[in-house]
């Protein structure tokens, strides 16, 4: 593990029974950046997060985080970084201060004060540092769950979808408390996160991860220049041939869902009047063209889209079926 980096991950591989959550992670996060995990919900992002903060025993591999090795020497691991879940977590009934000071006794910090009055300061909270954490904003509840997290001053801090909930302007507003936290403290921030624009505006470097595995790594700019290619989205009823689609001059290649096909093209504007020309007759019900993004970057790895927006809560349900005839 260099100097230089935060967290470090070799093999790593999470096991629920028979169930493989992860699959040979390998993973470098250097110090003091800002580095997204993206991918869908299910995909493994908070599995990994647990695993890597010792919540959670690794099954196969290796990890190292904050220079301590997570299977090992996991207190240290736990003493050296903070945990922003995706859903809120404070008391309600306590102010502001008295979940500070909890969250210092349970930490078995001596010396908390100090730093609890900075982070109230620096977060803007100040005056309502008396008030009932039940009376605040989201906004400032995750202001507030955040200043927990660095009350010890860890040297990593995990957040697990941050802004999962949030409206368009309180997400916004958390992108530019992220980056302060991240400039300020000089702390390395580990997000995850399936909203794209996130992982493009926010992250230093980006984590692609489907079904468990690290499908590919870099900076956004470096991921979207592996991407010369558009994609087209067109939904036909009835379904069209793929062969009829693979005629078309400059398509690439063609992958159905039902109606829907999602061709790879060479270039979408030289393309797009020739497709409408070839299906002139048919019942085009909708057409979507995507230019180099994160978007198709995923698209192009995994064959399917990351759909943020409408990715819906995961069926802990399925999940939990999955797991129990796993372990039968």
């Amino acid at each position: 593990m260099a100097a230089t980096d935060a967290i470090v991950a070799s093999g790593v591989t999470k096991y629920y029974g028979r169930l493989r959550a992860l699959d040979h992670v390998d993973l470098r996060v250097p110090a003091g950046g800002r580095f997204g995990l993206l991918g869908p919900n299910g995909a493994g992002k908070t599995t990994l997060i647990k695993v890597l903060t010792g919540l959670s025993e690794i099954s196969e591999g290796e990890a190292r985080v904050a220079g301590y090795d997570v299977r090992t020497d996991p207190m240290h691991v736990k003493q050296n970084v903070g945990w922003v879940a995706s859903e809120v977590i404070l008391d309600d009934d306590l102010s502001a201060w008295e979940n500070l000071w909890l969250q210092a006794k349970l930490q078995r910090l001596d010396r908390w004060t100090e730093r609890a009055e900075n982070l109230l300061g620096y977060f803007e909270l100040n005056d309502r540092r008396r008030d009932k954490v039940g009376t605040f904003s989201t906004g400032m509840r995750k202001k507030l769950e955040i200043a927990l997290a660095l009350l010890h001053e860890p040297r990593v801090i995990f957040m697990d979808e941050p802004t999962i909930g949030l409206d368009a302007g309180t997400r916004r507003t958390l992108w530019d408390l992220i980056r302060g936290v991240n400039a300020e403290f000089g702390i390395t921030v580990l997000l995850t996160t399936h909203y794209i624009e996130e992982a493009d505006v926010l992250c230093d470097r980006v984590a692609i991860i489907d079904r468990g595995r690290i499908v590919a790594t870099g900076s956004p700019s470096e991921l979207k220049s592996r991407v010369r290619t558009d994609f087209i989205e067109i939904e036909v009823t009835p379904p069209v041939p793929e062969a009829r689609l693979r005629e078309i001059p400059g398509v690439l290649e063609a992958k159905s869902s039902g109606p829907a096909w999602t061709l790879r093209v060479e270039s979408a504007e030289a393309v797009l009047p020739r497709l409408l020309a070839a299906l002139s007759g048919e019942g085009i019900r909708s057409i979507r063209v995507d230019k180099p993004s994160l978007e198709t970057v995923f698209l192009d790895l995994t064959g399917k889209r990351l759909d943020a927006e409408g990715s819906g809560p995961v069926d802990y349900r399925k999940f939990y079926a999955q797991m129990r005839r796993a372990r039968q």
